[in-house]
């Protein structure tokens, strides 16, 4: 089993910066993936980021140049840095991991609200 526990989502104006950070506990392992999906009421979840513990990366196009996805293997931390936050960026912000050898996500975190106001 594997936990994960979500920080630092909010309120915060256009044009604005959030980080968000996710802990995880448990059965981590050493070789996985980590990420960030997103959810606004009514829509499915999309993948904002995701990083290897290699330090690969990939974004989703809506958020690339503005978010940076980040790890502390160490720590086991996943940290979202969001830049140029936009309206359109609200949403429940979701930590996930899976290991390296599957392709669908094995855990999800409770969800963060990340509210941007115009």
């Amino acid at each position: 089993q594997v936990q994960l526990v979500e920080s630092g989502g909010g309120l915060v104006q256009a044009g604005g910066s959030l980080r968000l950070s996710c802990a995880a506990s448990g059965r981590v392992g050493s070789i996985n993936v980590m990420g960030w999906y997103r959810q606004v009421p009514g829509k499915q979840r999309e993948l904002v980021a995701g990083i290897t513990s290699g330090g690969t990366t990939n974004y989703a196009d809506s958020v690339k140049g503005r978010f940076t996805i980040s790890r502390d293997n160490a720590k086991k931390t996943v940290y979202l840095q969001m830049n140029s936050l936009q309206p359109e960026d609200t949403a429940v912000y979701y930590c996930t991991f899976r290991r390296i050898i599957t392709a669908q996500v094995e855990y999800w975190g409770q969800g963060t609200q990340v509210t941007v106001s115009s």
